[in-house]
């Protein structure tokens, strides 16, 4: 079930920002620390989940078990990337309906060609701009709550212009989408001039490690006109940061002693984040003596 938080969060004005989740483990960390929405990355979930690039290859049947568990997993309510719908207008409905029915409280779509590829990489391709609208329309007819919001993303900016990523982005708020997402604007007055023009709450993508578009402080962003920075790499890259530098010293030294302190999580605090003191409690509640006579 779709959780008004977020949507009682854009009326009243408060800026959301939201890290990017990718497995079960960071959508935990995440949700303990009191974040007002996290953020379910299409690239760091294909990449976690099947090893290959965020390029159209994954399908609705590879993402939505995914989407759902970190939903269901996370008291925080998710975002999550849905990329293109996963095909037509049925495909939309059907994308929809399930990301909803598992438990997501916002759902990405976005204005690529199929196969799509990751917004900060080149390449990318966009459809005609009525058809993604006629998607945004279905999408919003096949919620059943009003909670579960719809983000309109295109990817128009790096490929035809900023001037046809404002038109689309305006189109596809007409059409019904709650919340607006221009792809790779390049400057910081391109941001501004976006949150000038699109009278919709707005996302901003901050990509860490070099992507396209400059990373803004929610401060102001919120003065140019967003509600909502996502940062749906830095968990991966922090992730595989720590790995590379874990694995180098194992394989330089032959053994895990004389790390760094930090490199490595507490095996303790580990225990705890994945909820092992309540099965320890279950099983001294549950315990018999005399259960194996």
């Amino acid at each position: 079930m779709a959780n008004p938080s977020i949507r009682a969060a854009l009326a009243a004005k408060q800026f959301i920002v939201a890290p990017g989740i990718f497995d079960m483990i960071s959508a935990r960390i995440a949700d303990r620390m009191g974040f007002k929405a996290l953020y379910a990355t299409g690239y760091g979930t294909v990449a976690s989940h099947l090893g290959i690039p965020d390029a159209g290859v994954a399908t609705y049947s590879d993402m939505v078990g995914r989407m759902s568990r970190f939903a269901q997993g996370s008291t925080t309510p998710v975002i999550a990337d849905a990329d293109t719908g996963y095909g037509g207008l049925l495909n939309v409905r059907h994308t929809v309906m399930g990301y909803e029915a598992g438990g997501v409280t916002a759902i990405q779509l976005e204005d690529q060609e199929v196969p799509k590829k990751c917004g900060h990489t080149p390449g990318r391709r966009v459809i005609p701009a009525k058809e993604m609208a006629l998607k945004i329309e279905v999408a919003a007819e096949a919620r059943k709550s009003e909670d579960f919001l719809i983000i309109a993303r295109t990817d128009a900016r790096t490929s035809l212009g900023l001037d046809e990523a404002i038109a689309r982005g305006k189109l596809y708020r007409k059409a019904g989408a709650d919340i607006v997402f221009i792809e790779s604007p390049e400057s910081e007055d391109e941001m501004k001039r976006i949150g000038g023009e699109i009278d919709a709450p707005l996302l901003a993508n901050n990509v860490d490690g070099g992507g396209r578009t400059p990373i803004l402080s929610a401060e102001k962003l919120a003065s140019f006109g967003y509600s909502i920075a996502i940062y749906p790499a830095i968990g991966f890259l922090a992730m595989t940061a720590a790995l590379e530098k874990a694995y180098a010293h194992l394989l330089a030294n032959g053994d895990s002693a004389g790390l760094p302190e930090g490199t490595i999580y507490d095996f303790g605090d580990m225990n705890t984040l994945m909820g092992f003191p309540e099965v320890w409690e279950f099983d001294r509640r549950w315990a018999r003596p005399d259960a194996a006579e």
